[in-house]
């Protein structure tokens, strides 16, 4: 045979005495017939050789089926046909079935590997297949059996029913193996009863089903079995009832689902049952295996799980199992899953099954180090092809590599290495592959770090309630630096004493008890220790319930440092992190955290958000705006107070902030009013006929933190039109309904607070205005019956969302009413009184205190004294009403020669002072108040410009 002589010397006596018996069972006609195949083919003898060298259980299935064997060399895929065992009549002839097409599949898949002709993923998918099919068809064949007797079973309100059949682990990823268990868990939607005449209650009927189903599954006869099936991992495991309907496993899972069972769900997809049903179980399943934040006590878990399995390893020999052992495929596994439990929750991404697709996703998002997921990838698929060898000798479970020189050359030699050796140096480095990045993922700090200084905080933070310690306590917190050191002893006494935290759950309160010292070490390195501790104690006094976000302090130190470092500089960032504890996630990645964005950056980061939500969920599809709003927010005042970003560019940030928000919003609305009353008449998405006019600072690119939007709706639709829907409504209706519906998204108070406070008070004729008006309406109003001031508020007038064509429409609109003649007397007396009127009512300066924005000389002086210039002078110079900012307008009247240079630039280095000092004051949470001796200079050229221009 010449396939022989692809074999090492040692192994040819094997394969001559399994081809014969191949021979004797095939006949000679097939014998000679395979013969031709392989002498014609290189690769055909090679493949021969590796199946019968290295699978006993391949020789004996072609034993049993002759012509398996050409078909195997004749074809590229044999296929895997279940449909025609739905006709079948017998079970036993049923049963029969399904384990022949198995024991064919099975020896596919080990010759596909052994020729080289399948990667892992395919064979782990067609395995996959089988098993879906084989339980899909079984299940309902006894379904309908059990129907015949019993009749369909029901729900109260005699809806049909239908078992669920969820495939867990490597099952429900599309990554069996040869010889693997499946796990599965049954589930079926309500309690009720079949409508038969033996009526039985439907927990009974799934029950037999499910007993039936396994029996088809898992018995062994004389063709074998299908798969073992494994439940052990449904609610209270073998003592639990084998069948659940929905309700029961929802309230399980949520009050006494553990850890491990989180890690088996992630995995879980339904591979039989009804796709509806199906649908609505992962739903409730979600939030139990996907948490809502970061959460990193998973890693707690995944290490408890990993130190089982190692006492497990060391008590049974098993260093040699390329599953369990150290940097095996299990270790590969952990370091997915960890990422996928602490961040699938907020990254939808991550709850892909399939591990290979899972890796580049985990770089992509930068959780890996660039090129580690490759290397994973190629460890994981060459660990897999092992298990896969091992596995195909004798169809057995196991992952233990061969000590016998003999089995260990015939492995070897299937997989295609030339001797045993080269096998173990490929598979020594894919294992220090997997276990350099499992320590870096799951290892404890301690075993990867130095020890730390918090150490010597551990016995006051033990102490600080009691009285004889009081003392040494004190005087430990003053050699630190806390002063008064009697304040921060009271602060740590006040928490430590707390009832909340007596009442903790002992995990809980062991992870408070390690990140207190940790927090205190870290305060002490901070210039002000006892200010930056003030400050974060009531972000620590928000998560003790929630101690998961204890943990993400304890696994990465520098989120600590950061933490007290941003607290200790701005009471409102440390008020936001103790609001919502979620954006401790932004800290994470200091890089990113202190890297100032684009306006398509962030643009381009909310679409990406928002896809992620189920576009029919408008409360999740809120709560993602607000969530991306607080953490952008948050990086946005990060950057300033670390001084990456100057005071400018945290006005542009905030306003692409907005703008973008703003945008998402009106299509979120869009969406809705569209959806129940159609589109007007010539409009569409892409151009809404309509758009947001932002005034203020918004208009003016000068957003603070907390600042309220400005806005004004304008549309260009047919005022005689109507909508499309079913529910038609004219198209006045439809814009009002529209911003209505706007508004509703920015100010409604979720969870997570209101987006934004909008106000639409600068719209034509004010609060007894329409809500939203057509632009010919806003032309007319604004050309025939605006006020002074409110053609001063048009200065800082940008359209920032909607239609693209009207909102430029609106720009030339804009440009020629700021460019009207105007009488400059006139002009400079309304201004006069309008500020005269304005500083009477809001200026909160004194002889001691100056009122930044309203005091003389102040941010509304070099404002009115910007849109004095611009309203009188842009006839003779329409470049000036190009920018709706300050400072660029101030600019343009450089440029234009209508204000000196000098004259100009004091005031712009007045307003960036002004501006600077009043985020600075924002962020500290203290009113824009200065002592009266602050800015003398500044406030003295402004108010010399104001006699100057405007007497």
């Amino acid at each position: 045979m010449p396939a022989e002589h692809e074999c090492p010397p040692e192994l040819q006596p094997l394969f001559r005495e399994r081809w014969q018996r191949w021979c004797e069972a095939a006949g000679e006609e097939v014998a000679r017939e395979v013969g031709s195949l392989v002498a014609e083919s290189s690769g055909g003898r090679r493949a021969l050789a590796r199946a019968f060298v290295g699978s006993d259980f391949f020789v004996g299935v072609c034993c049993r089926v002759p012509g398996l064997l050409p078909r195997l060399l004749g074809e590229e895929d044999l296929g895997l046909d279940v449909d025609w065992m739905r006709t079948i009549d017998e079970e036993e002839e049923l049963n029969r079935a399904l384990r022949r097409l198995r024991n064919q599949v099975t020896a596919e898949v080990i010759w596909r590997d052994f020729a080289g002709q399948w990667g892992i993923p395919r064979a782990c998918a067609r395995l996959s297949e089988l098993a879906e099919r084989c339980t899909g068809v079984a299940l309902d064949w006894h379904h309908r059996n059990l129907m015949a007797r019993h009749g369909e079973p029901r729900d109260r309100q005699g809806n049909p029913q239908s078992l669920v059949v969820l495939g867990m682990g490597k099952l429900g990823a599309h990554e069996l193996n040869l010889s693997s268990d499946i796990d599965l868990i049954f589930a079926y939607p309500e309690p009720g009863e079949t409508d038969g005449e033996r009526s039985l209650e439907n927990q009974k009927f799934f029950q037999r089903l499910g007993q039936h189903l396994i029996k088809s599954l898992d018995a062994m006869t004389a063709d074998g079995f299908v798969f073992r099936v494994d439940m052990r991992l449904r609610p209270y495991g073998d003592s639990g009832p084998l069948v659940s309907h929905f309700a029961a496993l929802e309230d399980y899972y949520q009050t006494q689902g553990r850890e491990w069972e989180r890690f088996a769900m992630v995995k879980a997809r339904p591979i039989a049952g009804d796709e509806v049903f199906a649908g609505e179980l992962m739903e409730l399943l979600r939030p139990f295996t996907y948490r809502r934040y970061i959460d990193f006590s998973a890693i707690d878990a995944l290490r408890d799980m990993k130190a089982l399995i190692q006492r497990q390893v060391r008590a049974r020999g098993l260093a040699d199992n390329i599953k369990l052992g150290r940097g095996g495929i299990r270790e590969v596994e952990f370091i997915v899953q960890s990422f996928q439990l602490i961040r699938g929750g907020r990254e939808p991404a991550l709850r892909e099954r399939n591990l290979l697709a899972l890796l580049p996703l985990l770089e992509g998002e930068g959780h890996l180090e660039p090129g580690v997921a490759a290397e994973l990838a190629d460890a994981y698929l060459l660990l897999r092809r092992v298990e896969h060898a091992i596995q195909a000798d004798r169809d057995q479970q196991s992952q233990t590599l061969p000590r016998e020189d003999e089995a260990r050359g015939r492995l070897a030699f299937a997989l295609g290495y030339g001797c045993w050796d080269d096998l173990m140096d490929a598979l020594v480095a894919a294992r220090g592959v997997v276990q350099r990045e499992f320590d870096q993922v799951i290892a404890p700090p301690e075993e990867i770090a130095e020890p730390s200084a918090a150490e010597e905080w551990e016995s006051l933070w033990g102490s600080c309630t009691a009285e004889d310690s009081r003392e040494v306590n004190l005087d430990s917190l003053r050699e630190a630096g806390f002063a008064p050191a009697e304040e921060a002893l009271q602060l740590l006494a006040d928490l430590g004493g707390a009832r909340i935290v007596a009442a903790l759950p002992s995990t809980a309160r062991q992870r408070l008890d390690q990140s207190m010292p940790l927090l205190l070490a870290a305060a002490a390195e901070e210039p002000e220790p006892l200010l930056a501790l003030q400050r974060v104690l009531p972000l620590i006094r928000s998560v003790l319930r929630r101690s998961a976000y204890l943990v993400l302090i304890n696994e990465n130190p520098p989120i600590l440092a950061q933490l007290l470092r941003l607290c200790a500089a701005s009471p409102w960032i440390a008020e936001q992190l103790a609001q919502h504890p979620i954006l401790l996630d932004e800290l994470l990645d200091s890089r990113r955290l202190l890297a100032p964005a684009s306006r398509e950056d962030i643009a381009d980061e909310l679409r990406r958000e928002i896809l992620r939500v189920d576009p029919g969920d408008l409360e999740a599809q809120m709560e993602a705006l607000r969530h991306f709003k607080q953490s952008q927010s948050l990086r946005i005042a990060a950057q300033e107070v670390s001084g990456a970003l100057p005071l400018m560019k945290v006005s542009d940030s905030l306003t692409w902030l907005a703008e973008a928000i703003l945008q998402q919003a009106l299509q979120l609305a869009w969406n809705q009013v569209t959806e129940k009353h159609g589109v007007p008449a010539g409009a569409s998405a892409e151009d809404m006929h309509f758009a947001i006019v932002a005034y203020g600072k918004l208009g003016g690119l000068e957003l603070g933190h907390g600042s309220d939007l400005d806005i004004v709706f304008v549309h260009d639709a047919d005022p005689q039109g109507v909508t499309d829907g079913g529910r038609s409504i004219d198209n006045l209706s439809f814009y009002t309904r529209l911003a209505q519906r706007l508004i509703h998204i920015l100010q409604t108070r979720t969870l997570s607070g209101p987006l934004y406070e909008v106000d639409t008070r600068l719209r034509p004729s004010g609060n007894s205005g329409l809500l939203v008006t057509s632009l010919t309406s806003f032309e007319k109003y604004q050309r025939e019956s605006a006020w002074t001031w409110e053609h001063q508020a048009l200065v800082r007038a940008r359209p920032v969302a909607g239609s693209g064509r009207l909102s430029s429409e609106f720009g030339e609109l804009r440009a020629a009413l700021l460019c009207q003649p105007r009488d400059e007397q006139k002009l400079r007396e309304e201004v006069v009184a309008m500020r005269d009127k304005m500083r009477t009512h809001l200026d909160k300066s004194n002889d001691q205190e100056f009122d930044l924005k309203q005091g003389p000389g102040g941010i509304v002086d070099i404002e009115f004294l910007v849109q004095y210039s611009t309203l009188a002078w842009a006839h003779k110079e329409p470049s000036i009403v190009r920018y709706t900012d300050n400072i660029r307008i101030l600019e343009s009247l450089i440029e234009a020669g209508l204000m000196s240079a000098q004259q100009a630039g004091q005031m712009i280095d007045a307003y960036k002072a002004y501006r600077s000092e009043g985020h600075r004051l924002a962020l500290q949470q203290l009113p824009g108040v200065v002592n009266g001796d602050q800015f003398e200079a500044e406030r003295k050229t402004v108010q010399a410009s104001w006699q100057q221009i405007l007497g």
